[in-house]
């Protein structure tokens, strides 16, 4: 199995197999959207495009950021701490954030995408096992932003996961707490950005399922898949 890496601004040349990574908090908030138990989501590039989808699909939500913040119009943000205070049962939620659902939306090349982050990663390498694919492609989400060291910890867990080798954990979740997109966290003017965020963040195979995207009448939908 042959590993690459790409980002927001060339993942609509990846193809075959596409894991698109998004740490803090995108895909971290998308599993905790699940385990509260969420039917979908629908992952999207825009604001409008999620409140129009909202307006059209019953029993739906729209959650996520513009600039880490829910916009107008949204039910819930981007944080796991708040997700994981609400009864999604039964909801299909429409996510649209500034990196994790821009780098779906634009793998357009890909055959399979899955979305990942720490709390789902060794589910996330037995889905992708099971694929039994050439080559994976990684997206590292972060990295047109703030250099995304968190998710290209996570890629290269996984990548080390999928080699076969059992990595410590530890050094790879040091690089999440100190990455760039981290240090807003940590900032008492900013209870916006509660630091029980970051604990969320890097609690390693948190869950027993993997969020394998697929495309269904024009649109891209995510599911938790047990593997």
């Amino acid at each position: 199995m042959k590993f690459h890496y790409t980002n927001l601004d060339t993942c609509h040349e990846a193809t075959g197999v596409v894991v698109v990574i998004d740490v803090i908090r995108a895909f971290t908030n998308a599993a905790f959207a699940f385990h509260r138990g969420a039917k979908e989501i629908y992952p999207v590039s825009g604001v409008d495009e999620a409140l129009l989808l909202k307006a059209q699909i019953p029993n739906s939500l729209a959650c996520g950021e513009v600039g880490g913040l829910p916009p107008e119009g949204f039910d819930f943000g981007n944080s796991p701490t708040q997700t994981n205070a609400l009864d999604l049962n039964g909801k299909i939620i429409i996510q649209r954030t500034g990196a994790g659902t821009q780098g779906i939306a634009r793998s357009v090349k890909a055959s399979q995408i899955v979305a990942a982050s720490f709390v789902v990663a060794r589910q996330t390498a037995m889905y992708l096992q099971k694929l039994s694919p050439d080559s994976v492609s990684f997206v590292v989400t972060g990295q047109t932003y703030d250099g995304g060291e968190e998710d290209v910890a996570c890629a290269n867990y996984l990548e080390a996961l999928l080699r076969g080798d059992a990595p410590d954990p530890t050094p790879f979740l040091e690089r999440v707490r100190n990455s760039n997109d981290a240090k807003i966290f940590f900032s008492p003017l900013r209870p916006e950005f509660p630091e029980i965020d970051l604990v969320h963040c890097t609690s390693l195979d948190k869950f027993d399922f993997a969020m394998p995207v697929i495309k269904e009448n024009g649109h891209h939908i995510m599911r938790a898949v047990k593997s």
